[in-house]
Order: structure tokens, then sequence, then C-alpha cells
């Protein structure tokens, strides 16, 4: 049905899809699997018309066409089901779906929509009442409407991206149903997924991509789980050696049964337990997606917990909130460098100590001790090799290398005892990378403990005494170094032999 032929797509400075090969049958399910990062969804998103491909090019049923945009893409039956909907939640299930119907008259009527939702429930064993409010439905439900999208448009391909990474395993075996009988349908469905029992269960096909390039495609018959989580990890580079001490330092950050409830009353955070000593790493494994940033969010005081416990040094923080944690002994990299990690409009000066302003000696009678700030800034500056005109420089005005450089800088030269650590050589170059992992272990040798949530296996395998995976928001027991496995830790990552 479709087939794409030596695709390339290159973002400055990133190479997202490297001359991939893709082929579409009818009446199947293709799974196409990656960790995140691997070029799956940038894939889609060329086929349907969300970006031009830089070269190769697209067939239909043996014919080459153009996809410029999306609307090019639904004349050529082509649908996509993203991971962040596009419903408008104030109207109606009605109302959305018929946004850009050409059927029913000039003004829609709800027995035309009612209808054609009572066909697609006869043929594909899809419920939902026409008259609810999307905003009153839960993520599965939803989804089932943005399906039906879909279908009301004449769609013969539906791409899914990520399709049950919010949905509960009810919900989610309930799609797959749907999925079978659309199927048997003769359409063609693409789930874009990185759970490794989701294509056990419902797929035909596969294809494999790492880094932006195919490395593994094969029928789902005969393949086993183990072929392919080796195929979306890989064997592993050869990890740089980082010289660990024995430390003997007393005091542990304590994470106990903790569980975070999110807005629509899901469960983000179950049950997760951690213990870190000062004087070791501790990773935190897991695809993007799996409660690791909802932990972090709880651990830090961004986000209210609702079961379990915390503790620092002996001392319950559980409801303690982020400057008190900071003042404790606890230091935060975050994820997002823009929004929470510094303070884009001020100087580096002032970003220097965004966590330390309100004490000596940056604060003294009330007043900021401007020498102080900025010989702190200084320090960052020249110890990190941050490139940047002075200390005066805006954050704006750096690079995004360059600003996580200054953020790590910033949190390891306050020297808080705990140092919870995410995704923290994101963007840099070789160079920086091993002198950011350098500096992370020597910051462990100096008795400290840090919390290193990454989703780059190789870093955590390098640096880390213990790992611990997450998976749908709880942690699995730990794992020693003594005991690391690269294909199992990253099946465990995958679903496969998790335990809580």
């Amino acid at each position: 049905m479709i087939a794409m032929k030596g695709i390339v797509k290159e973002f400055p400075g990133v190479l997202a899809v490297d001359h991939v090969d893709f082929e579409l049958y009818p009446g199947e399910i293709h799974a196409l699997l990656g960790e995140n990062g691997a070029g799956k969804t940038t894939l889609m998103n060329v086929l349907y018309g969300i970006y031009k491909a830089d070269s190769g090019e697209t067939l239909i049923n043996g014919k080459p066409v153009r996809i410029n945009n999306a609307v090019d893409a639904q004349s050529n039956r082509i649908g996509m089901v993203h991971q962040h909907f596009s419903l408008i939640p104030a109207f109606t299930v009605a109302e959305n779906l018929s946004i850009g119907l050409k059927d029913g008259g000039f003004i829609l009527k709800e027995e035309y929509v009612g209808s054609k939702i009572k066909e697609a429930e006869d043929k594909y064993g899809i419920h939902i009442d026409v008259n609810r409010k999307v905003d009153d439905l839960s993520i599965g439900e939803q989804q089932r409407v943005e399906v039906l999208k879909l279908l009301f448009r004449g769609a013969n391909t539906l791409i899914l991206d990520e399709p049950t990474s919010a949905l509960t395993p009810q919900e989610a075996e309930n799609l797959f149903l749907s999925l079978k009988a659309l199927k048997a349908e003769g359409k063609a469905i693409v789930v874009i997924t990185h759970k490794l029992y989701e294509v056990m269960e419902i797929a035909d096909r596969v294809t494999v991509l790492r880094k932006g390039r195919v490395v593994f495609k094969s029928m789902k018959a005969g393949v086993t789980s183990d072929i392919l989580a080796e195929a979306m990890i890989g064997k592993g580079v050869e990890l740089a050696k980082y010289k660990k001490e024995e430390v003997k330092a007393e005091g542990s950050l304590v994470i106990e049964k903790l569980m975070v409830i999110g807005e629509r009353h899901d469960t983000l955070v179950n049950d997760a337990t951690i213990r870190l000593n000062k004087g070791e790493i501790i990773g935190v494994a897991g695809v993007s997606g799996n409660g690791q940033k909802e932990l972090v969010e709880a651990l830090f005081g961004m986000r209210k917990i609702s079961a379990g416990s915390i503790t620092m040094g002996g001392k319950d923080i559980t409801s303690s909130n982020v400057k008190a944690r900071v003042m404790s002994g606890l230091g935060y990299i975050p994820e997002e460098r823009k929004t929470k990690g510094v303070a884009i409009s001020l100087s580096l000066s002032l970003n220097s100590v965004i966590h330390s302003h309100w004490g000596a000696p940056y604060l003294v009678n009330k007043m900021f001790n401007y020498t102080a700030i900025r010989k702190l800034a200084k320090q960052i500056i020249s110890k990190f090799n941050v490139a940047a005109k002075s200390e005066a420089a805006l954050a704006k005005n750096l690079s995004g290398g360059n600003l996580q450089k200054f953020i790590v800088g910033r949190e390891m030269l306050n020297e808080p005892d705990y140092l919870i650590a995410v995704n923290p050589t994101s963007g840099l170059d070789i160079g920086a990378t091993e002198y950011v992992r350098k500096e992370l272990v020597d910051y462990r040798n100096r008795g400290k403990g840090v919390l290193l949530v990454s989703e780059d296996l190789d870093e955590l395998l390098a640096l880390s005494d213990q790992i611990v995976v997450m998976y749908r928001g709880s942690t699995s027991p730990s794992v020693n170094q003594k005991d690391f496995d690269r294909l199992k830790i990253g099946a465990m990552m995958l679903g496969e032999g998790f335990t809580r």
C-alpha cells in the first residue's frame, strides 16, 4: 500500500532519519519500534506531511506522491493520531467529529454523526457517547474519538504514535481489539511504540529504528522479545572507565513507597522505593514517560505526594517546600533547562544563585552581595568551560549545551549532600559529556549522593553503583554494579522481566 524509499530528514545538528526504507501492506499492523529519539515519529511525520523529507520518495499503491502537508496525506487516505491529542475539550464528541466533515449538510445533524458512530461500533467495537464533552472523557475514550476522526475521513492507513502511553491495561486491551478489527477490514496500521509486549501481542510485521536508521525488519512470526530488545538497544559501546573510590560517609536519601496521582486521577508514580546513600550513584533507567519526571518533581517538592515518604539524613522532608529541601542539602539538575533550570531573561550572575540567593555570602542585610555573586558565576564559567562573553551575559543568549554546562556547574559548586541529575549530558559534545561524567563521579567520591536519571543506558552503566528501573510508574529492586547486564536491564526498561 505504501513504500517510503531512502527517506532522509535532518534538523540542525541532528540526522533524525537516515536513508530509511519502510513498507506497509493492507490488512496488517506494522510496529515501528525503537528507543526515544530513534526517529520513529519523525519518519511517520514525513509520511503524514508534517515534515518534508530532505530526500527520498513515497509511493502509494506503486505511484510516487508528494505529501507536503496533512491535507495531502488525508487526501491520500492517511490519518495519524499523535501522542498529544488534537481534540477541543469544550466541544462534544459529535462536534469534534464534525470538524472538517463534508457530508451531513452545511449544518451538522446529530443523527448523521450518531449513525456513523453506530456503524463504527458495529464494525470495530469502538463505543463512545456522542453527546459527552471531550473534557469529561478518559484518555482511552479520547483516543477512541481520535481513531473515529480518521475513520470518518475515510483513512485506509492509520498511524498511532505511542497509543497506550497513558492508557490503563483494560483500555489498551480494548484498543488492541479495535485495531485487530480494523486490520480485518483491510486497513493498514502503523503502531509507533517502544513496548515489546505490544509488538508481541498485536504486530504482524516489525521495523526497528536506532539512531535514525533501520537496524532490523521482519515478520513478527518467529521473532523473540530478546531479538527485538538487542536490535533496539544494541550490544553497547566501550564504556569509559571512571575511577571510583571507597567512601565512608553517613547519611541516606530514602524514597519509600512513593505514590503520585495525576490531575486525571491516574497513578503516575506507584509505590516507588529508592535508597541513595552518600558516596554512591544510583542510576534510574527507563524509557521516557514511565514516571521518572513525576518522581523527580515529587522528590524536589514540585509535585504533590499522594502517599509514601521521603527522608534525607534521617529528616522527614515529605511535606517540605523546595526552599526547605534545598537548604537541607538537596540539589537538582533539571531536564528542562530553559524552563526549570534558569530564568532565561536574567544574567548568568543572578542565575548562579537561584538555589542559594537567600543566605550569606550572596545576601547580606537583605541586599544582594553582587561581588560574591559575580565571583561565583565566574567560577562556574571557568571551571565548566561555559562559552559566554562574561557573567553579565543573559542566559537566553547561551546555546543549549553551554546552558547545560552552566546549570551542572552551579549545582555542583553549591555542594548539596544529594544531587538529582536528570539527563545531565543531554546536548553536550563528546568532550563536555566526558567532563560532566567525570565530575559526577568525583562528586560521588567526595562523599556525596547522586541520583542519576538518564535515558542513556550506556551512561548509567558507566557511572552507577546501582541501577533501578522505572516502568509504568513503579521501581524495580536495585541491581548492583557487579550484576549489570545491558540486555537484561534494557529488556526491563521495555517491560520484559520487570518486577516491583
